[in-house]
């Protein structure tokens, strides 16, 4: 039987940012799936903060050079890859001079988030998804992690269901304890109904704040991973009220053999 393929789609990984909750655990989750026979890639936005001589990133020419529009702006699309030897495992960046070349990551000195941070995140998920059109790579389980990810969903029930690298593919989405205070924009949902998603879809964003944001995820996710201790209860909530698969929270003992045996029940679900 062939390895079921298992893509990450996170918002920051370490060692290319420092060690934080999402950082660790999509450092160490892909590295143990890997280890328990599935096939994986990752990928993670290229901040301007990643110093790229240092973590020996290079340019993969073969997957860059398309242009991806958001709003009527064309903008173009960069792949990078580096290595992380000791797990045996690549990381895939997406990156663009125009969303990725200021030295932060989703916020500014004052911890004040981008106000373009709807079409960074717009950017950074289609470019997930035709990077892995161009590898001819077809995951089985899609796993987004943090609220940067949180549009994958979304694109991935709308804009490619239909696309054969995705026609089967499930989408898990982990939801942190890592909100973001602001909006992601007014006309987010006008940007977003471009990409072929409609009202109906979009009526729970009317004001795209990060509660807002998560429920959009859980809406177009086949299942919903706690990876927090703790996170708000209005979230629990409508989790509960979606009927979607869940798995609570598991310590860092056990949460790798806990997130494969559910994997398995996701791809055994019909």
């Amino acid at each position: 039987m062939d390895a079921k393929k298992v893509l990450f789609i996170t918002q920051e990984i370490t060692p290319y940012l420092p060690e934080s909750e999402i950082a660790t655990i999509c450092r160490d989750l892909p590295q143990g799936i890997q280890e328990r026979g599935r096939e994986i890639r990752t990928f993670m936005p290229k901040y301007g903060y990643i110093n790229e001589r240092r973590n020996q990133l290079h340019e993969v020419i073969r997957l860059s050079g398309m242009n991806l529009i958001i709003d009527d702006t064309d903008h173009p699309l960069i792949i990078k890859v580096a290595s992380i030897q000791s797990a045996r495992m690549q990381v895939y960046f997406i990156d663009n001079e125009d969303f990725f070349q200021r030295k932060a990551t989703v916020v500014d000195e004052e911890g004040n988030g981008f106000e373009d941070n709807d079409e960074r995140a717009i950017f950074y998920v289609r470019g997930v998804f035709e990077t892995i059109k161009k590898l001819r790579w077809i995951p089985d389980i899609i796993h987004c992690h943090g609220w940067f990810t949180a549009l994958a969903p979304l694109y991935l029930k709308r804009m490619y269901l239909d696309d054969p690298c995705f026609s089967n593919t499930k989408v898990v989405y982990s939801i942190y304890d890592n909100g973001f205070k602001s909006t992601l924009g007014n006309d987010l949902s006008k940007k977003l109904k471009q990409n072929g998603a409609t009202d109906d879809d979009l009526k729970i964003i009317a004001q795209p704040d990060h509660l807002s944001i998560t429920k959009l995820a859980i809406d177009f996710s086949d299942a919903i991973i706690q990876g927090s201790p703790n996170v708000d209860n209005k979230i629990n909530d409508y989790i509960d009220q979606s009927g979607k698969m869940f798995l609570p929270y598991q310590p860092a003992e056990n949460y790798i053999d806990a997130y494969n045996e559910f994997y398995d029940t996701i791809l055994n679900d019909k």
